[in-house]
């Protein structure tokens, strides 16, 4: 019998966002050994891409990042926002801003081809949906440039991160109005 206790469950858990009959399962098959069952989440989680490809990724989050007069605005989605709210999902999505903003991308397709680590984005991105066991999507990137370039993100939800993004880009003169005219548009979304 395998030797494992719940806080190793919930750690595991935790970690890969899977469901806790499925770290249950990969725990008993690898013999309590985490690093295994970690592996073993992993490639089922690969063996059922294909499966999930059908099902919607509607929940998810925004991340964005504004320097320099340029402003880069992802959205990665994945099925339910349970794992949207996931910390390890919200880190993910993080890396995957750095990734476009380091690679210059303003389209998806040149997204997912930038590099991310050892990996590409796309490489990267269907780990981690093998991992949580979701389909996870980037549903687009947007760049913008301009002398003053305002961001304003809104949480749909207190409890889920922000789902709603805009940009505006002024001249200096429009500056201090930037961020009003942002929310107002946010608003009306």
């Amino acid at each position: 019998m395998a030797n494992f206790t719940a806080a190793d469950v919930k750690a595991l858990r935790e970690q890969t966002g899977a469901g806790m009959m499925d770290v249950k399962k990969a725990l008993t098959e690898a013999d309590g050994d985490a690093e295994k069952a970690l592996e073993i989440i992993r490639l089922k989680g690969l063996k059922s891409l294909s499966k999930r490809e059908d099902r919607q990724a509607s929940a998810g989050l925004l991340v964005a990042q504004v320097a320099d007069g340029v402003g880069v605005l992802v959205e990665v989605n994945s099925e339910t926002d349970f794992v949207a709210k996931n910390q390890k999902f919200i880190d993910f999505a993080n890396e995957v801003l750095a990734a476009a903003v380091a690679s210059g991308a303003s389209d998806l397709e040149s997204l997912l081809a930038s590099p991310m680590g050892d990996e590409t984005v796309q490489d990267k991105l269907n780990s981690m949906a093998a991992v949580i066991g979701e389909k996870l999507e980037i549903r687009r990137v947007v760049r913008v440039e301009g002398e003053n370039v305002d961001l304003y993100l809104h949480q749909t939800s207190p409890d889920l991160p922000p789902q709603v993004g805009v940009f505006v880009v002024t001249d200096a003169a429009g500056a201090s109005v930037a961020h009003d005219i942002a929310m107002h548009v946010a608003a009306y979304m």
